[in-house]
């Protein structure tokens, strides 16, 4: 059942929102070769902490960590190491704060150094695309209008959409319904409404979407070995538009 939410309480998530943002931006500033996802991680828990919030991925289903951190390979849900960054690299950090029982999510991939031209592109055009999504996200479209936005940009870019993981409602849980597909038919799917708060938050791939999840019951990862990035905003519906609440 999707919980609608008033203007009041998307302010609420909001507030949790600009946590996450603000986390993100300082996040960007350590990425480098050398720092481990593991540095990462501390920073960001510690990070939420000073603002009042708290990692809600953090014992979610007993994951361990306050962040997921996916580096080449790995496009999602990647448990944080004490292994070194290194030149060329791209990783992933996803994460989800809670602040005064409202939650937030977003992720964003960052390059480790300088990247080649082909991770530029991938990068960018899965950023693109999950503009794409969020301009479609308007009361009175359908989640199929988003999904086929998403896939059209991956098609014209030639990168795989990864299926296998989608967004989702999100509110005083992690995750609510409806669930976000990246791939679908336009005019088709469940009607967007005022006072959904959904997330957006597409994976392409520079190769095969097929994923394999590693022993840790965690890891996704492409099976052919090919680099995938994700972006992901929180997004609440209103009459005046989709409006990015983890900008």
């Amino acid at each position: 059942m999707i919980q609608f939410k008033t203007a009041e309480e998307i302010e609420r998530i909001r507030k949790a929102g600009r946590v996450v943002a603000a986390c993100h931006r300082e996040i960007g500033r350590r990425i480098r070769p050398g720092v481990t996802t593991l540095d990462i991680d501390r920073f960001a828990e510690a990070y939420m902490q000073s603002c009042g919030a708290k990692p809600a991925q953090k014992g979610y289903r007993g994951y361990a960590y306050a962040t997921c951190a996916s580096v080449c390979d790995v496009v999602c849900h990647g448990l944080p190491k004490d292994v070194p960054l290194r030149e060329g690299e791209i990783v992933t950090i996803d994460m989800v704060a809670e602040l005064d029982g409202w939650l937030a999510d977003s992720a964003w991939t960052y390059a480790v150094g300088r990247v080649n031209r082909d991770m530029e592109r991938l990068m960018n055009a899965t950023k693109n695309a999950l503009y794409q999504g969020i301009a479609q996200a308007v009361a009175g479209n359908r989640l199929g209008d988003v999904g086929s936005a998403v896939q059209a940009f991956a098609d014209r870019e030639r990168f795989a959409v990864v299926e296998a993981f989608i967004g989702h409602g999100i509110g005083r849980k992690m995750h609510e319904d409806p669930q976000v597909l990246h791939t679908g038919k336009a005019g088709t799917g469940r009607k967007l409404k005022e006072g959904m708060v959904i997330t957006i938050e597409p994976i392409f791939v520079t190769g095969r979407p097929d994923i394999a999840i590693d022993a840790d019951g965690w890891t996704a990862r492409t099976f052919d070995g090919s680099w995938g990035a994700q972006y992901e905003h929180t997004v609440a519906i209103t009459g005046a538009g989709p409006v990015i609440l983890t900008d």
